[in-house]
């Protein structure tokens, strides 16, 4: 999504472009939400947006929407919006961790102590 002549620095649209100028997805989606792409006939990758076929791409394996905003290198109020449009057109799946109560999921804090003990 940035232009490839050295200008890391600089997206070749502006990223809200992308989303119709909206910077909030149409409902509560947390950056840590799990998405994974469905599967789809080789085909019908011709109808998706470059954005959306990143999107799939990048989910074949689960990721969290931090992990696809960082790795797309937009910002995650874009990534969110987008994977919810995706989630509504039936190309992604979302698994939203549940939380008891209030109380943190004990395995995602696990998960994420793990991960930053390997950075």
């Amino acid at each position: 999504m940035r232009a490839g002549d050295g200008a890391e620095d600089e997206p070749l649209f502006r990223p809200y472009a992308v989303t119709g100028g909206r910077s909030e997805p149409r409902y509560h989606m947390a950056m840590e939400t799990l998405v994974s792409s469905v599967t789809l006939k080789s085909d019908d990758y011709s109808l998706l947006t470059p954005e959306q076929e990143s999107i799939m791409m990048l989910c074949r394996s689960v990721r969290s929407v931090a992990e696809v905003s960082a790795l797309l290198r937009v910002p995650l109020g874009v990534a969110r919006v987008l994977i919810a449009d995706m989630a509504d057109e039936g190309l992604v799946r979302l698994h939203m961790p549940q939380l008891e109560q209030g109380q943190p999921d004990l395995n995602l804090l696990e998960r994420v102590l793990s991960g930053l003990r390997r950075l």
